[in-house]
C-alpha cells in the first residue's frame, strides 16, 4: 500500500534536492578556492584594496645598518676606545720638569738682600726620570689595554648584529604566523558556512557549526596574542636601531627560501681562533698583563732625579778683597732607594702575577665559549634546516590536500566534521612550524657568524 504524505512531503524532496545542489556547488567553488589559496604558507587570504599604496619595507641590513649607525651601546664603547687610545704616549713621556723660585738665608731683622753673604734668590730645574725600561712598560701596557677595547668594539658590533639578525627575524615570522592564523580564520568560517547550510537542510548536526565557531573564537583569541607578542619585538628591534620605540615596522612579505651550506665545524673553529674580536681582546690583555708583571720587576730598579739651581747674591765682599759677591751654582742627583721589597715589591710582583695568571685562565674559557657557541649554532641550524625542507616539501603539501580531501569529503557526509576541524588545525601549527623553521634556520646563522667573528655564509 503506498501512502500518499502529502504536499508538504514534496517540497521538503524538492528543497532537499535544491540543498544538495547548493552543497555541490559550494563544494566546487571551496575546492577552487583551496587550490587557489594553499599554495604557500601563510599566504593572505583578505584581498588588499588596489588603491592602497606599497608600505616601506625594513629589510635585514638595512635595519643592520641603522643599529651600527645610531645604536649609543656601540657609540659608547668606540668612545671609550678613543679615550683609551690617548693614554699610551702620556705614560710613555717623562714627567714635567719642575721649576723652582727661592729666595734663600733672608735676614729677618732687615731683609736687605746685600746684607748677608749666604742670601741669594734662586731659580732651579729639575728633571724625574724612571729607571730605563719603566716608561716603556708603562706605554706597552696601555697601548694593549687601547688595543683590547679596540676590539671590544668590534666585539659589540658583532653582537648588534647578531642580536638585530635574530630579532629582525623573529619579526618575520610572527608576520607569517599571523597571515597564517588569518588564512585559516577564512578556512574555519568557510567550514561555518558548510556546517550551517548542512544544518539547515537536515543533513548535519548544530554542534558541528558550535565546534567550527569554538576554533574560530581560539583562532582570534591566538591572533590577539601574536599582535601583542609582535609589538614587544618591534619595540625592541626599534631600541636596538636607535629609533622611537612606537615606530612601525613593516618588513617584506617574502624573503630568500635558501639554506646555504656552511663549513665544517673544525674549519669554523680555525677561523674563529683567527678573527673572532673576543679571543684578541684577551689575547690583549695577557699582552698588557705581561707588560705590567715586568714593570712590577723593574720596580726593584730606583727612580732619579736631576736637579740645577742659580743663586743670584747681592752686596760685595768685605774688604780686604772687595767686589761684588758672586752667584751660586748648584748641581743635584737623588734617587729613591725601594727597601722595601717584603711589604711592596714582593707583593707587587705576586699581584701581577696573578692578574696574569687570570688573564690567561680567561682566555682559555673564552676560548671554550667561542668553540661551544659555534657548535651549538651549527646543530642548531642542521637542525632547522632539514625541518624546513621537510615541512616545505612533504609535510605542509600533504597536510593542505588532507584538508582540501577533508572538506570534499564533509560535504558528502564521509568525513566527520571533528576530523575535518582537525586536519584543519594540524594544518595551521604545520604553518606556523614551516617559518618557524625558516625563522630559527637563519637565527642559527646570525649566532654563528658571530661567534666566529665574520659572515660565514650569504644570505
Amino acid at each position: 500500500m503506498s501512502i500518499d504524505r502529502g504536499p508538504g512531503t514534496r517540497t521538503r524532496k524538492f528543497a532537499a534536492r535544491n540543498c544538495s545542489l547548493t552543497l555541490a556547488g559550494k563544494s566546487k567553488r571551496l575546492l577552487h578556492f583551496l587550490a587557489l589559496t594553499l599554495v604557500l604558507p601563510g599566504t593572505v587570504w583578505a584581498e588588499e584594496s588596489p588603491q592602497q599604496s606599497a608600505p616601506e619595507f625594513l629589510f635585514v641590513e638595512e635595519a643592520i645598518n641603522t643599529a651600527l649607525e645610531g645604536n649609543p651601546s656601540l657609540a659608547e664603547m668606540q668612545a671609550r676606545y678613543e679615550a683609551l687610545a690617548e693614554i699610551p704616549s702620556q705614560l710613555g713621556t717623562l714627567p714635567d720638569p719642575v721649576v723652582s723660585l727661592n729666595a734663600m738665608n733672608l735676614p729677618t731683622d732687615t731683609f736687605n738682600l746685600g746684607q748677608e753673604a749666604m742670601t741669594q734668590m734662586q731659580v732651579g730645574i729639575s728633571q724625574a726620570i724612571p729607571f730605563p725600561g719603566k716608561l716603556a712598560l708603562r706605554e706597552g701596557a696601555s697601548k694593549y689595554d687601547a688595543l683590547a677595547a679596540g676590539f671590544s668594539v668590534d666585539e659589540v658590533r658583532l653582537l648588534l648584529i647578531r642580536n638585530v639578525r635574530s630579532s629582525w627575524w623573529q619579526l618575520y615570522f610572527l608576520d607569517r604566523s599571523l597571515e597564517t592564523v588569518d588564512s585559516n580564520q577564512d578556512l574555519l568560517r568557510q567550514f561555518i558556512q558548510v556546517a550551517q547550510t548542512k544544518y539547515e537542510v537536515g543533513d548535519g548536526l548544530q554542534q558541528d557549526v558550535l565546534l567550527a565557531q569554538l576554533e574560530l573564537s581560539k583562532l582570534i583569541d591566538q591572533k590577539i596574542k601574536l599582535k601583542a607578542v609582535r609589538r614587544n619585538q618591534s619595540i625592541q628591534l626599534n631600541v636596538l636601531m636607535d629609533i622611537p620605540p612606537n615606530d612601525v615596522l613593516v618588513l617584506p612579505p617574502t624573503v630568500s627560501m635558501d639554506m646555504p651550506e656552511i663549513v665544517n665545524e673544525t674549519l669554523l673553529y680555525e677561523r674563529a681562533e683567527a678573527i673572532r674580536p673576543l679571543l684578541r681582546q684577551k689575547e690583549s690583555d695577557i699582552r698588557a698583563a705581561k707588560s705590567r708583571l715586568d714593570l712590577a720587576r723593574k720596580e726593584y730598579y730606583p727612580d732619579f732625579k736631576l736637579g740645577l739651581t742659580y743663586g743670584d747674591r747681592s752686596g760685595d765682599n768685605p774688604l780686604p778683597r772687595g767686589g761684588s759677591r758672586a752667584d751660586f751654582l748648584s748641581v743635584m742627583f737623588s734617587f729613591n732607594l725601594p727597601i722595601y721589597s717584603k711589604r711592596k715589591l714582593d707583593r707587587a710582583v705576586s699581584q701581577r702575577s696573578l692578574e696574569l695568571q687570570k688573564q690567561r685562565y680567561s682566555f682559555r674559557d673564552k676560548w671554550a665559549v667561542v668553540r661551544a657557541e659555534i657548535s651549538s649554532a651549527t646543530t642548531d641550524y642542521d637542525e632547522a634546516k632539514e625541518l624546513f625542507v621537510l615541512f616545505q616539501s612533504g609535510i605542509v603539501p600533504q597536510a593542505r590536500q588532507t584538508v582540501a580531501s577533508m572538506l570534499a569529503g564533509y560535504q558528502v557526509s564521509e568525513v566527520d566534521f571533528l576530523n575535518l576541524v582537525g586536519s584543519q588545525i594540524t594544518l595551521l601549527n604545520y604553518e606556523v612550524q614551516y617559518w618557524k623553521a625558516l625563522t630559527e634556520a637563519n637565527q642559527a646563522l646570525a649566532r654563528l657568524d658571530a661567534a666566529v667573528g665574520e659572515r660565514v655564509s650569504n644570505e
